[in-house]
């Protein structure tokens, strides 16, 4: 099993960071079909109050529950306080969206023991695993 499928399957509970509340946008879309499929997902978007039902929280510090993946929906330059809050709250995975690459804070990301996948859908990734 590669690495990603290993994440896929043992992940529960994924934080999406810059969650839109607008249907249109991917990250609403990757959100939903994420939680079709039994993951736990938590709202991280200071501009909205809530999505689907479900607080939205300002960043990751404010989250009590144990996160396994901080799924990114940010500009490649906004990811490092991003990944930075990821390692404080001892999450297992940052996942930068498709599109969204930061060396930088990837190694950061492993330096602390974080699995890092970068420039992927998740919900791509995992349609492909399941097929």
């Amino acid at each position: 099993m590669d690495e990603i499928q290993k994440i896929l399957k043992d992940s529960k509970v994924i934080a999406v960071v810059g969650l839109s509340d607008k249907p249109e946008r991917p990250s609403y879309e990757v959100a939903t079909y994420l939680m079709e499929h039994g993951y736990k997902i938590i709202p991280i978007n200071p501009m909205i109050k809530e999505w689907k039902g479900m607080i939205s929280y300002s960043s990751l510090l404010e989250v009590s529950e144990k996160i396994d993946v901080v799924d990114i929906f940010r500009k490649s330059e906004d990811v490092l306080p991003v990944v930075e809050q990821a390692i404080e709250i001892k999450a297992k995975v940052v996942w930068m969206q498709l599109g969204v690459v930061n060396e930088e804070a990837a190694e950061k990301a492993r330096k602390a023991g974080l699995a890092v996948v970068m420039d992927k859908c998740m919900k791509i990734e995992h349609s492909k695993a399941i097929a």
